[in-house]
């Protein structure tokens, strides 16, 4: 099907407070495994970070086990992870957020992460069911417009991502076919050398909810052959 507008839809920091669950990571590292091993595992977390280009929670953990062969206590970590109550996270009106772009186009969740873990907080917090299953998940999203384009056909794209990095990519990569919205929440957001060095988006809110508020549609082009009161 040529769905003729699609909005795509970011996770971490976007719909979901990942600060949060890393904040509640850290302290749960410190209070079950004292300093030294929550110090270390996120050295671990951080490096594979910046090899790999995304957070990979569960590869960091096998990584630091094999470090560490002899603590049984390591083998709980997973399950605190994969266990989490994700839907404590989404940010306020995230899923009246997807139900009101349905209504003007296809909502995709496009987001970057592991084959495990990101999947599990996408379906645990209720995202994948809000997006009706139309999810996708990549390592680099913003290189993959040629896959998002096959599984996804359309005439206008709507981006919202909390990375500037993101949106300037795929502004570069799509042009005039993409509408890029900028989130300013997280880390990443507030960042002011990120903010420098990258152009602005096409437009921007300060909380995810207010694109409740905001006539979206009269910044993006119309359907063709449909007004946008259509």
């Amino acid at each position: 099907m040529n769905n003729k507008r699609v909005f795509l839809l970011d996770v971490d920091n976007t719909l979901l407070d990942n600060d949060r669950l890393q904040s509640a990571l850290v302290a749960h590292l410190e209070e079950d495994h004292g300093h030294a091993a929550r110090t270390r595992y996120w050295e671990i977390f951080l490096a594979r970070w910046s090899k790999i280009g995304y957070a990979d929670y569960l590869g960091a953990l096998q990584l630091y086990r094999e470090e560490d062969l002899h603590d049984p206590r390591i083998l709980r970590m997973s399950s605190w992870m994969v266990d989490y109550p994700f839907e404590t996270l989404l940010h306020p009106k995230a899923l009246d957020v997807i139900a009101h772009l349905n209504r003007m186009g296809q909502v995709v969740i496009l987001s970057d992460g592991d084959a495990v873990f990101q999947p599990r907080k996408i379906e645990r917090s209720g995202l994948w069911k809000a997006a009706g299953g139309h999810v996708l998940i990549y390592i680099h999203k913003e290189e993959m417009t040629a896959d998002i384009e096959a599984h996804y056909p359309a005439d206008h794209y709507v981006v919202i991502d909390d990375k500037l990095k993101i949106l300037s990519a795929l502004k570069e990569a799509w042009g005039d076919r993409v509408t890029t919205v900028f989130p300013r929440q997280g880390h990443y957001a507030e960042d002011p050398a990120i903010l420098a060095a990258y152009p602005a988006p096409d437009l921007s809110v300060a909380h995810i909810a207010d694109l409740l508020e905001m006539d979206i549609l009269s910044h993006i082009p119309p359907q063709k052959g449909v007004s946008h009161a259509g």
